[in-house]
């Protein structure tokens, strides 16, 4: 049962089916579970990440009111205005892209290098104002006055439409999981504007998913606020697709792994970020996915996960990160090695 959802149009961003990677050595090291990782960081635009899901929706819905320009926000070095600006040039359209700053002479580079080579346009926002959600109204109208065909969506393109994109990786999970004749108990991953997890959960209800779906937050924000963004994203995309009788799946959105702030290098996720590259050679970043894997390694540890069960992990990308913060990433990691009883 897919309801109304493939019949909103589309554009081909990502590259898919996204591998489905085992990862023994994880899995050994941690005496269990198995780990699966879902590699949506090689969704192939602009070095991949699971905005490229979302972005293909909401481009499709830019093209279909005819707009000229693309209008979104999130933090200096996100993710999400990389990808967009990929998208937009991909696609002929111009990008504005409203960026939180600390200073006022950012650096240029990681996300925001990528952000000047795809053409966007950057207008800078003091960081602890206003959010620049709140923002994009009054941006928006500037553009609009200056002769621009606006669409804007916020941050993470996390909206009813974008969470449609992760409804469907449920779909091509299951697909992958019945070939690999695996059943899966978990699925877990970062969640910081609730998008990806409100389309997961969307999916679980939509095809009957059997696995148990784990938001790690990363975000500054209090788990009540992020919790009522994705359910409300939740709601928009089953709304859009007519699914409103569907119950929403069980809502695990767990914290306590954020550590000293949103895009702060932490010594757990250090130390995820060390064991995952050097035992599967697999990239991990500071801001979203060593800290969720982080989770899993003290979720495991903690008992939460029998050593008989399997846990997808969603690897949402974010491997620019590891530059920007390369001094961190260098220190912390050499402080979880001294930390950590890894044999």
């Amino acid at each position: 049962m897919s309801h109304g959802i493939t019949d909103f149009p589309r554009l081909p961003l990502a590259f898919l089916p996204t591998p489905l990677h085992d990862a023994p050595a994880l899995s050994k090291f941690l005496g269990g579970p198995r780990i699966l990782i879902k590699r949506d960081d090689q969704t192939g635009l602009a070095i991949g990440g699971n905005k490229a899901r979302k972005l293909e929706f909401l481009l499709a819905a830019a093209r279909l009111v005819g707009a000229d320009t693309l209008l979104t926000t999130g933090a200096s070095d996100s993710n999400h205005c990389r990808m967009t600006a990929a998208a937009a040039a991909q696609y002929g359209l111009k990008c504005v892209l409203l960026l939180g700053a600390k200073s006022e002479t950012p650096v240029v580079q990681g996300n925001l290098l990528l952000d000047d080579l795809f053409g966007a346009e950057v207008q800078f926002y003091p960081a602890g104002g206003a959010s620049g959600n709140d923002l994009l109204p009054e941006v928006a109208s500037a553009l609009r006055a200056r002769g621009d065909n606006v669409f804007a969506f916020p941050s993470g393109g996390s909206t009813g439409l974008g969470a449609l994109g992760y409804a469907l990786m449920v779909r091509e999970l299951l697909d992958q999981l019945a070939a690999q004749d695996v059943q899966a108990d978990y699925v877990l991953h970062a969640s910081g504007s609730g998008g990806t997890h409100a389309g997961l959960l969307l999916g679980k209800a939509l095809f009957d998913a059997p696995f148990e779906i784990l938001a790690i937050n990363v975000d500054a924000a209090e788990n009540s606020e992020l919790e009522a963004r994705t359910r409300g994203v939740y709601a928009e995309g089953a709304r859009m697709i007519g699914a409103e009788e569907l119950p929403l799946p069980p809502f695990n959105l767990l914290t306590g792994y954020v550590g000293d702030g949103y895009g702060v290098m932490s010594l757990a996720g250090a130390e995820a970020i060390r064991e995952t590259a050097r035992r599967e050679g697999i990239l991990l970043d500071p801001v979203y996915t060593g800290k969720a894997m982080a989770a899993l390694f003290d979720l495991a540890r903690g008992g939460r996960f029998r050593a008989d069960e399997t846990v997808i992990f969603v690897h949402t990308g974010g491997t620019p990160a590891l530059f920007t913060q390369s001094e961190a990433v260098i220190a912390q990691v050499n402080g979880a090695k001294g930390a950590s009883s890894t044999p």
